[in-house]
């Protein structure tokens, strides 16, 4: 089994992005045998699809680095990295751009939702995005790739660039990933509006929980999340129709392993003045080893950086044979 998943690199992770998606990575990197791998990198030539300053693009990187190891990735025990420095990336996504087709990335939702308004006025690079991504994933031979409901089409995409490309030259050379579904996925949402997502981009400071917030700020944060006057039912179906307060019972029970049904037993009854306050301790005791790790390694360039050239040369040890094969089946000599 290989896994290969990516993240943006896009400043301070959440707690959306820690229980949504990393927790989750370091328990597949936790759980891997001697045979498997996972390959975690951070996207930064994703990134350049959106304007950014060059001194910014570098400290999002390396600080995206910095918060990944302090949830647990294992530089030892998985590949780390960054896009840039394994030019394997680019090089093959452009060698597939001649197997992808327009209209398959017509198709795509979220060019359309990216884009807007202005689908004129947006970067060729928002476009072929989805081309990247399947050079990504491609390019490592994963069998496996950990994908939420907005990625699935993008994985879809791959597998039929894979397909058409190993049909088309007569190899065999891209295996097919398929969808990695952890057991528990948790669905974090906005503190200040429960049917949306949590997310960095809110304008309100006060609809996320930064991995970085210190207690005082994380239980503030808590105490002012949007409830209702109601009590926790006895059991986690009666909160339907109430999204933050479903949200609130979510992130509780992934954080202590139980099922909502259980936090709802827990405190059925009683209302978000005590159970506020429960969630804001388990919260703080979960994220304050993760934010002194984080702050003791941010600002160390030189130990991020050497973290970051390893996990490349491990990686470019691995993709070179694939982007090799991908040469020499379109006849390209070099």
């Amino acid at each position: 089994m290989r896994v290969l998943s990516g993240i943006q690199p896009t400043g301070n992770l959440h707690l959306g992005n820690y229980l949504g998606a990393i927790r989750n990575w370091v328990k597949m990197q936790d759980e891997m045998d001697a045979d498997s791998a996972c390959y975690f990198f951070l996207a930064d030539l994703h990134s350049i699809t959106v304007s950014e300053e060059r001194e910014t693009r570098i400290r999002n990187v390396r600080e995206m680095a910095a918060a990944l190891i302090a949830c647990g990735i294992d530089a030892d025990r998985s590949v780390l990295f960054n896009q840039a420095r394994v030019p394997a990336h680019a090089e093959l996504a452009w060698l597939l751009n001649g197997t992808a087709r327009i209209g398959w990335l017509n198709r795509m939702t979220q060019f359309k939702d990216k884009a807007g308004k202005n689908r004129e006025g947006a970067s060729i690079g928002l476009f072929v995005y989805p081309v990247l991504q399947a050079a990504d994933i491609l390019l490592y031979q994963a069998t496996h790739v950990p994908v939420g409901e907005d990625q699935k089409q993008h994985l879809e995409l791959t597998r039929d660039i894979a397909t058409k490309f190993n049909t088309d030259f007569g190899v065999e050379l891209f295996t097919l990933p398929d969808p990695y579904i952890p057991k528990e996925s948790a669905r974090i949402m906005s503190l200040r509006d429960g049917t949306a997502k949590m997310s960095k981009s809110d304008p309100s400071e006060m609809s996320r929980i930064s991995l970085t917030d210190d207690d005082d700020a994380i239980a503030q944060k808590i105490r002012k999340a949007k409830t209702d006057p109601e009590p926790l039912p006895e059991l986690a179906s009666a909160l339907e129709g109430r999204p933050e307060a479903l949200n609130l019972v979510g992130i509780y029970a992934t954080l202590t392993e139980q099922t909502p049904d259980a936090v709802c037993a827990q405190f059925a009854g009683q209302g978000f003045g005590a159970f506020k306050p429960a969630l804001a301790e388990v919260l703080v005791e979960t994220l304050r080893p993760i934010r002194q790790r984080f702050v003791a390694l941010k600002d160390d360039d030189t130990a991020l950086d050497a973290i970051l050239t390893k996990g490349a040369q491990k990686a470019r040890a691995v993709a070179q044979p694939t982007l090799d094969a991908a040469y020499d089946a379109l006849g390209l000599m070099r």
